[in-house]
């Protein structure tokens, strides 16, 4: 799929799902001055798979994001608000992981020769900018030395990952999260007995059951992924 489409359809989805009285129409920004203090606190991610990118969100205004902002309330923070918007354009790029998002100053991308920027309009201001870098996947030249794939791997086995296991997801409306109390009961999208599924940096890489080990939580695998059902 050429360049120009994946910047496109990934500027579309997100323009779709970010809350605004009206719905958001992504253009292409052609010219004009570096972006500057309008960009400077961005909601940012990474995405990381077929199609590696950077994103970032820069609205100029939060409040139409919700009542939860609005109010200065701490339960829903920006980038949770964001994050589907995001997720739906990472989606577009193929198979990948979508990495934490997080505020930050995002002039650099925002500005790159590289990156691809869109105005966010309501049909009559421009409320807001989204950036899309995409990054080359390409791994020619990678065993450049005859030395053999286990030693490379060797260098990084002090690296630490996050392990994480899932026993199931919801959605959720701000006004539902807001309305959340102690004793509330939040039923989520998987039965009970249903195998967890256990993470590596956010890809499914096995499945199992959750245990009790001396009192601690434990998860016993029973079953590891193949590469093409962790990308399914």
């Amino acid at each position: 799929m050429p360049t120009t489409t994946l910047h496109a359809d990934a500027a579309a989805a997100l323009a779709a799902l970010i809350p605004n009285a009206s719905v958001l129409v992504a253009a292409p920004r052609t010219s004009g001055p570096r972006l500057g203090e309008e960009v400077s606190q961005s909601v940012q991610a990474t995405v990381v798979g077929s199609q590696s990118a950077d994103l970032a969100i820069a609205l100029l205004d939060t409040d139409s994001l919700g009542v939860a902002l609005a109010e200065g309330s701490t339960a829903v923070a920006v980038t949770d608000i964001l994050r589907p918007a995001l997720e739906a354009a990472a989606g577009t790029l193929g198979h990948g992981v979508l990495g934490t998002a997080r505020i930050d100053n995002a002039t650099d991308l925002f500005n790159d020769a590289a990156a691809q920027v869109y105005s966010l309009s309501d049909g009559a201001n421009t409320v807001g900018w989204f950036a899309i870098r995409l990054r080359d996947n390409s791994t020619s030249g990678a065993l450049v030395s005859n030395e053999p794939v286990a030693g490379k791997l060797g260098r990084i086995n002090n690296v630490e990952m996050s392990l994480t296991v899932e026993i199931g997801r919801t959605r959720m409306s701000v006004r539902e999260v807001l309305g959340l109390e102690p004793g509330a009961v939040v039923e989520l999208d998987r039965s009970a007995g249903a195998p967890a599924d256990i993470l590596l940096n956010g890809r499914l890489i096995a499945h199992g059951e959750v245990v009790v080990v001396d009192q601690d939580y434990a998860v016993r695998v029973t079953k590891i992924m193949d590469v093409p059902d962790s990308l399914a």
